[in-house]
């Protein structure tokens, strides 16, 4: 009895929350719990091994982890050659140009499974679960997550350079470019 009355009052809440559109509550709480499992698994396997904690992070690593964090989210969510990972979640629509692409979140299925389109998709989304795992690198195997940071950044550095140089050449050229 117990457990539809909680059945009732979460769907009340769905219904309040958004009453002219379906949005995936249940998805989100159990995205929200794996977050907060991962995150407590990292803390715990710190304390585990007895690494030491910095009391702050240096702003070289805190550059070089935003950097990485931007690039490596952008990568799993928008890159056409990691839509592989998306696919069970997300739908194809159309090339956004640089090597990425628009995915649309699959919406038949289960709320779950609408809840990781909506994540795997938005680099925004991503962002904290892949700043959470190099953060959490950092401290377990601080020279490791500081080279793979590094090519990270070299990579999202690139991409700036090629698309200044693709703005440069399209000046030159008075405005006018070949697709390739």
């Amino acid at each position: 009895m117990a457990g539809s009355g909680l059945k009732q009052k979460v769907a009340r809440l769905r219904q309040a929350y958004a009453p002219n559109e379906q949005r995936p509550l249940e998805g989100y709480l159990k995205a929200m719990g794996t977050y907060a499992a991962v995150t407590a698994s990292l803390v715990g396997l710190v304390r585990a091994t007895g690494r030491p904690v910095p009391e702050r992070p240096s702003p070289g690593d805190v550059l070089l982890l935003s950097v990485a964090t931007h690039k490596l989210s952008r990568l799993l969510s928008k890159d056409a050659i990691t839509s592989p990972l998306r696919a069970p979640f997300t739908r194809y629509d159309h090339p956004i140009g640089s090597g990425e692409v628009m995915e649309q979140v699959r919406d038949q299925g289960s709320p779950t499974r609408h809840a990781l389109g909506e994540l795997v998709s938005c680099p925004f989304c991503l962002a904290v679960w892949v700043a959470t795992g190099l953060t959490g690198g950092l401290v377990l195997a601080p020279r490791l997550t500081r080279l793979v940071a590094t090519a990270l950044t070299a990579v999202a550095a690139s991409d700036f350079l090629q698309m200044g140089y693709a703005v440069a050449q399209q000046a030159a050229e008075g405005g006018h470019h070949d697709e390739k």
